[in-house]
């Protein structure tokens, strides 16, 4: 596929099929719950406060509001602030192909963006979302498939970000080209490995992949050169592209149970599935063998010390799991890092890898986990494969229990107004400016 026929996707009107608008509506809804449940955070109110004070616009006229606050600062530093915000609360949706998140920073981004459109209609908003998931979909592929290190996800969903502001922008050819450029090169190819290594706020990267993918759009629109991306125009990632407009990736994002890093997830459903057929409690258990995949196993192993240890630790959130029965927000901070029953329970975890399970990545997620009994038991999972994607999606009404638990912040009666939108923006009539009026709040702040 040629830039030609990318740019016409990107800038142009696709014909975007009902399930995938649908999708891109809940994706958006699942985010924005993450959002305000990391809203209180200390990452995300770091960064909002470091936008507020260095990252200001110069008028009222290049001005976003920061998602669950209600300041004004520019458009890309609503865009980092808002990604980074979500990206340090660990149950944002993600696509295995890539290794990693798009709505972190397309969902921010087109907040600020579409702060400037108060006529776009949701449905518009919804198309230019979708659009945007495909185009870094296909660029983080590329990007694997073209280097030899694994980069964090805000490496590539920098050019979704700078597709989503050159559709809404109605910049030319010519001026998405040089976006891209711009955004592939400043782009953060920071090594995942890395963080899980030494699990700081820096996540995955997403906080700058959208502030750099927003910085493009601005600065090609101002007349800035920074063609080609490679991930795009080079001849060897071209088959990446050749179904772009034809088969819609986003239906086959994963929506996250828990607030913990999805290479956990399969060894959490494995030990569920467990549990449950059992009846168990944490005091019928002696010991529990997880066996998964090389990423997976190479996750923090010991009582975490900050949140971000315990989003990036595998043993830590089976050890939740049984004695709390599920993992909130509340588990992976403050009180919850210092649980004692806890701390005991991870005592009676081991983790390794096993080859069948590696080789199954990153096309899936999949571990299996031996529970040791008390009474002399053994019982066996089986091989799992983590819920929330195409092998195993969540229910409508499970992906609403988890939004209700991620925005818990929110006064009930605002939380309930945005869930409803991820119908009401599939309505012609509804616009996306009444979600953003629900956004930009502090999130004490009930909605009038």
């Amino acid at each position: 596929m040629n830039f030609v026929r990318i740019a016409e996707f990107t800038l142009g009107a696709p014909d975007i099929p009902e399930p995938a608008l649908s999708m891109a509506a809940l994706l958006l809804i699942d985010t924005l719950g993450v959002a305000a449940g990391a809203a209180r955070m200390a990452p995300a109110r770091i960064a909002r406060d470091h936008a507020a004070r260095f990252m200001a616009a110069g008028s009222a006229k290049d001005a976003a509001t920061l998602l669950f606050d209600g300041r004004s600062v520019s458009v890309p530093g609503a865009a980092f602030a808002g990604a980074t915000q979500i990206d340090n609360l660990d149950a944002h949706d993600g696509y295995n192909p890539t290794k990693g998140h798009i709505g972190c920073a397309v969902v921010p981004a087109l907040c600020a963006f579409a702060q400037y459109l108060p006529e776009l209609s949701g449905r518009e908003a919804l198309a230019a979302l979708a659009m945007s998931y495909e185009v870094s979909a296909r660029a983080g592929i590329a990007l694997h498939d073209s280097v030899s290190d694994y980069h964090t996800s805000g490496a590539w969903n920098a050019l979704g970000v700078a597709a989503l502001g050159a559709h809404l922008r109605h910049l030319s050819a010519h001026q998405l080209r040089h976006a891209f450029g711009i955004a592939e090169y400043h782009g953060p190819r920071s090594q995942m490995m890395r963080e899980i290594a030494n699990p700081t706020m820096l996540h995955d990267g997403s906080g700058m992949g959208a502030m750099v993918g927003a910085m493009a759009v601005l600065l090609a629109e101002d007349g800035f050169e920074g063609a080609p991306a490679v991930t795009v125009e080079a001849s060897e990632v071209t088959h990446h592209w050749r179904d772009l407009g034809s088969a819609w990736t986003i239906s086959d994002n994963y929506i996250k149970p828990y607030p913990i890093c999805r290479w956990a997830h399969a060894a959490l459903d494995a030990l569920g599935l467990v549990v449950q057929e059992h009846d168990l409690g944490e005091q019928d258990i002696a010991k529990i063998d997880v066996r998964t995949f090389a990423q997976a196993a190479a996750l923090f192993a010991g009582m975490p010390q900050t949140t971000s240890q315990a989003q990036y630790s595998l043993p830590f959130a089976l050890a939740v799991r049984l004695v709390h029965g599920h993992i909130a927000p509340e588990h992976i901070e403050g009180a919850g890092l210092a649980d004692a029953h806890v701390a005991r329970t991870l005592d009676k975890i081991s983790v390794t890898e096993d080859s069948r399970h590696s080789t199954r990545f990153p096309a899936g997620r999949w571990s299996d986990v031996t529970v040791h009994m008390h009474d002399g038991r053994i019982l066996h999972s089986g091989d799992i494969h983590a819920r929330g994607g195409p092998e195993s999606p969540m229910a409508l009404t499970e992906v609403e229990a988890k939004f209700r638990v991620m925005a818990a912040p929110l006064p009930a009666t605002r939380r309930n107004a945005i869930w409803q939108m991820h119908r009401a923006l599939l309505e012609p009539k509804t616009r996306f400016s009444d979600l953003l009026r629900l956004l930009h709040a502090n999130p004490e702040t009930d909605h009038a």
